[in-house]
């Protein structure tokens, strides 16, 4: 797994000022856990060739506390996720099920 900045993705930080902090939840937590789910994300796009100029991920936290992964695409990589997704989908027998 590659270290903050040495992925080819924008971001990383944490928004801050994002939202209300609620005394007693655990932001932290949550962050770190979507912090590590960008990481998998951005491996995973990477793998299947997704140019990662095209892509923005950030690692966030919700209002509750829980991980919250942003990710941001340009039109190309919205293409070419799209298009990931359907031959996924094609390959597990899923491809019927689109826009039912």
């Amino acid at each position: 797994m590659c270290g903050p900045g040495d992925d080819g993705f924008e971001g990383e930080t944490a928004d801050l000022e994002a939202g209300i902090w609620v005394r007693g939840v655990d932001y932290l937590s949550g962050w770190r856990d979507a912090r590590e789910a960008t990481a998998e994300l951005g491996d995973a796009l990477r793998l299947v060739g997704v140019d990662t100029a095209g892509v923005r991920l950030r690692a966030a936290s919700g209002a509750d506390g829980s991980g919250v992964v942003r990710l941001e695409l340009s039109a190309a990589s919205a293409r070419e996720v799209a298009m990931l997704a359907r031959v996924t989908a094609a390959r597990s027998g899923w491809a019927g099920c689109a826009g039912s």
